[in-house]
Order: C-alpha cells, then structure tokens, then sequence
C-alpha cells in the first residue's frame, strides 16, 4: 500500500517566465520513456511480482524503496508543468474574448484543451505514456540491469531539459531530481555488485557530466541528498541497507539508508484559470464546509 502524503519532495519557487513550451519539454521527464512515468511503473510491477523474496529480500527491499520515492517524483515533476502553465492565457468568463488565443502557438495545445491548463502524462511531443514501457522479466540480474540503464537514460534527459529550460521552477525540479536519480542510479550499481561480483559503480557516473555542472544541485549535494535512500516506510524494506552501502563511487562519502521519507514541502496551490471552468463549481461557498465542521465538532 502507499501512505500518501500532501507535500513535494522540494520546494518549487515561482515561474519567472510561465511558458507552455517549456511546459511542453519537461513533460518528456513525466510521460517519455525514461520519465518519472517508466520509473515508478517498472520498479512498482517488479516489486509485485518478485517471486523469491524471502531469500532475495535485501533486492526486493531496495526496488520497494526507489519505487516509494517516484510516486512523489511524478508529482513534483506534475507541479512543475502546472506552475509552468498557470497564468499563460487570458482570464477571464468570456469566451467571445477568445482567451485561449495564444494557445494556438503552443508546441502541445492538449495542455488547454484536454486538460485545465495542466500536466497530462504524455511526452514532450504529446504521445501518451502506455503499459508497453514497463519491463518486468521476472529474473533478477535483467531487470536489475534494466533499472540501472533506465535511471541513467532519466538522467541523460534530466540533463538535456536542463539546457533547454531556463525557468528556476524548471531547473530547481531537474537540479533535485539529477540527485536523486543519481542514489538510484548507484544503488542499482550496487544491487548487481552484489548479485554478479561485477564492479558497476566504474561506469559512474553515466553521462559523463558531473551533477555539479548544474549549480541547483550543489545545496542538495552539500546536504548529502546524495547520499541517502529512503525506504518510504516507516517499518518495513529495512533490508535495503545490506545492498546499499559503502562508500560513494563519485566523492567517497558513506551512503546511508533513512527508513521513512524526507520531511517534503507543502504543495503550491494552483490558481484558477476559469477562462477554462477550471475548476468551476462557482456556486460552493466555503462557509458551508465551516457550518458541517461545526455541527461535527472538527475544526477546518
């Protein structure tokens, strides 16, 4: 099961430049094939049908933990489209005004037509993410494999968005999620250490490129973000440290293994666009929640 909660794993600043196609670009790192999408899917379909996992536990462990974690990556990468794309219309209730104008000039117009101006988990060329991406061999050592190359072609795209995005929303977002990705890219490493006796981390870091190239990475790796798996439980996967361990492959430093989840960031409200009814329910008066809470005798 998963325990949701109501906070990103970051906090995101506001746009400086809201623009739908740099909204259009980043949904590639949500819905393409190495996006958040194929992570949390792959790893989520491996961890259910693991078969063998009271004598492969340590491995069953670490793919429960990295998966926990992108369930919150596609949401941060979500917020960031959506804090992309607030505000890029006119507002407005008059539809003979022809609001949605500018929209036409959009790299992908299903931003505000099949949605509120908002994600939807396609790439960045408006293809849908479907099943097909998702691999799930049932043998160990090939998807352990399969997991290690899909995080470093994330990262290669994590990468490449980067330099096409200038907007601190876009880059804070693809500055964290370097980082991490980069703890899962070597915990696969170590999984197959440990399974093959195969030195891994050697192909570290994949591409080249170091993380520091991008300075919002920097605040995340002085913390030690690179360092540290979280389980996202507060009780179980608590054998992923016996995979998970030693020293880091890129600055020595020890990793760590945290059972639970980061502390997190509360999510932007997003504004309303009601030249789209989104989200409408004009007629709601907040007072009539106050008045039920009241006759319940919770507070709101």
């Amino acid at each position: 099961m998963i325990l949701k909660i109501d906070r990103l794993p970051v906090e995101l600043p506001v746009p400086e430049n809201p623009s739908p196609n740099d909204a259009a670009a980043v949904q590639e790192l949500l819905g393409g094939k190495f996006g958040e999408m194929s992570t949390l899917m792959n790893y989520t379909f491996q961890s259910f049908n693991f078969r063998g996992r009271t004598r492969l536990r340590p491995f069953y462990d670490l793919i429960c933990s990295i998966g926990g974690e992108e369930y919150g990556h596609i949401e941060l990468v979500t917020y960031t489209i959506n804090m992309l794309l607030t505000g890029t219309t006119k507002r407005g209730t008059r539809p003979e005004t022809t609001p949605l104008e500018n929209a036409t000039d959009a790299r992908n117009t299903k931003h505000f037509i099949a949605s509120g101006q908002t994600a939807l988990p396609f790439d960045s060329m408006g293809q849908p993410w479907t099943g097909n991406e998702v691999f799930s061999s049932g043998n160990l050592k090939l998807d352990l494999l399969h997991n290690f190359f899909l995080e470093c072609g994330a990262r290669a795209n994590k990468m490449r968005v980067y330099e096409m995005v200038s907007d601190p929303t876009a880059r804070e977002m693809v500055g964290y999620l370097l980082v991490r990705g980069g703890v899962h890219i070597v915990a696969y490493a170590r999984a197959l250490e440990r399974l093959t006796g195969v030195e891994v981390s050697k192909l570290v870091p994949v591409p080249d490129r170091s993380n520091k190239a991008c300075p919002e990475t920097q605040k995340y790796e002085s913390q030690g973000v690179h360092r540290r798996l979280y389980t996202f439980s507060e009780e179980d996967y608590r054998k992923a440290g016996l995979v998970f361990n030693g020293p880091h492959p890129e600055d020595g430093q020890p990793l760590e293994v945290v059972f639970g989840a980061p502390a997190g960031s509360p999510a932007p409200d997003l504004e309303e666009e009601p030249q789209l009814n989104a989200p409408g329910a004009d007629n709601i008066d907040p007072q009539m929640f106050k008045d039920i809470a009241k006759k319940m005798g919770v507070s709101v």
